[in-house]
């Protein structure tokens, strides 16, 4: 099974979680603040960062720490679902819409984000799994993606 990241999430989450209260011991989280403060709205992680406090998984996703929250009985499950449909898609293209979600992001206006995003789905028409997932769904059948 693939972990595509997964591991990397639940370390963070981990240590966000754990690390916050270190502000009860004389430690502020400056190193956490990092993602945190790019993750949810300003006020909320001031308050996790002051008040040393956890939040739960509801507010987590709230506040758009995490995309879905599952009952413990079913986390492995679903891991392994989504696991399992990430290992499915083409790695290059994941590995592509990465950056291309990350570059948008930093346009600084609508108009110059959608010229960006043109021109990064236009490089993306390109390549040889777009091309090959295109086929496949015409044909359809499954693609068979590029092992790079």
């Amino acid at each position: 099974m693939c972990v595509c990241g997964c591991v990397h999430v639940c370390t963070y989450l981990l240590d966000v979680c754990g690390l916050l209260a270190s502000v009860n011991i004389g430690l502020f989280c400056t190193t956490p603040s990092v993602p945190l403060l790019r993750c949810v709205p300003d006020k909320i992680g001031m308050h996790m960062l002051f008040t040393g406090e956890p939040i739960t998984a509801q507010e987590a996703q709230v506040h758009g720490l995490v995309s879905k929250v599952v009952p413990d009985e079913d986390l492995r499950s679903e891991t392994d679902r989504l696991t399992d449909h990430l290992c499915s898609l083409s790695k290059e293209v994941l590995s592509y819409g990465k950056v291309a979600v990350r570059e948008i992001a930093t346009q600084g206006t609508l108009d110059s984000a959608y010229s960006k995003a043109s021109r990064l789905m236009a490089k993306n028409a390109k390549m040889e799994d777009c091309q090959e997932g295109i086929s496949a769904f015409f044909e359809k059948r499954h693609p068979e993606w590029n092992k790079k």
